[in-house]
This record gives structure tokens, C-alpha cells and sequence, in this order.
């Protein structure tokens, strides 16, 4: 799904293939759209989100190894 907003008045959805003239779309299918646009946005800051915890975590596991390195393991 794309939203192309080239000028205010020329609002297009563009959805599996086919383009549709959103202004003129029911009310209830341009709230679809909404609530569309809301969960890719919600979408794209959990997968930001689940990106920096991966740094993070990284990061807390190169800590640890330098930290094991001075310990002697019981195997």
C-alpha cells in the first residue's frame, strides 16, 4: 500500500496494483487507510526499536566476553 502525495488535492492510494482517487473513497475505507498508515508507522518504530535492543545486547555481550576472559571457566 502507498499513499502518493504529489499535490494536497491529488491524494492516490495505490493498493495491490490498482490506483484510486482517496478523497473520493467512502468515509469508512479512508479510515481503513488511516488505520493502515498508523500500523506501518507503528510497524517501522518496533522494527527501530528491535534494532537498537540488538546493538545493545551486541554491545552487553562483547562486555562480557572482555570480562570472562580474566575467569577461569569449570569445564
Amino acid at each position: 500500500m502507498s499513499n502518493s502525495n504529489s499535490n494536497e488535492r491529488e491524494a492516490v492510494l495505490t493498493f495491490e496494483d490498482k490506483k484510486y482517487d482517496l478523497k473520493n473513497l467512502p468515509k469508512e475505507v479512508q479510515e481503513l487507510v488511516k488505520g493502515m498508515q498508523v500500523a506501518d508507522a507503528q510497524l517501522r518504530m518496533h522494527e527501530d526499536t528491535l534494532k537498537v535492543l540488538a546493538v545493545g545486547r551486541q554491545h552487553l555481550a562483547m562486555q562480557l566476553k572482555a570480562k570472562l576472559e580474566t575467569i577461569n571457566p569449570i569445564n
